[in-house]
């Protein structure tokens, strides 16, 4: 059976979400969410000023936003490091925090599922057609943490 997750307001697994309020500190910096942290690294090299203003909004959502702005340039190797710094902020918020850190140990092999009827790349689309790389990266992050139990 699959665990499937879109938003925070899913009852038991909205804190998959990069949306979810779990802050971490990773790179020197407190981040409120795991999307602030990945929109941010798109601009890290290219952008420093864009790229604290994304670090410092108040909602992953406005987060998500200034990223998607192509306004400012992204970094060079974006398409090559992205998989990579995705799963670094999930990893990083949960060794922070235990609470969600047991729930997705207690997904065991479950199939996890980002359930986004837009993205087709970080979850699986409205036809289920997507790459899913986000439940991808929960499940590599899942096997990393039972190492540490």
């Amino acid at each position: 059976m699959a665990i499937y997750f879109y938003t925070t307001r899913d009852k038991k697994y909205g804190c998959f979400s990069n949306f979810s309020r779990h802050g971490f500190e990773l790179d020197g910096f407190w981040w409120l969410t795991s999307e602030h942290y990945f929109q941010a690294q798109k601009f890290v090299e290219s952008d420093r000023f864009w790229f604290d203003k994304i670090r410092e909004v108040k909602t992953p959502k406005e987060a998500a936003k200034m990223g998607r702005s192509r306004k400012h340039p992204l970094r060079s190797d974006w398409e090559q490091v992205k998989d990579e710094i995705m799963q670094q902020a999930v990893l990083c918020k949960f060794q922070t925090h235990a609470d969600i850190r047991e729930l997705l140990l207690g997904t065991g092999d479950e199939l996890i599922v980002e359930n986004s009827p837009v993205d087709y790349y970080w979850g699986c689309g409205a036809d289920g057609s997507g790459k899913n790389k986000l439940g991808e990266v929960l499940m590599t992050v899942r096997g990393i943490l039972r190492v540490y139990e």
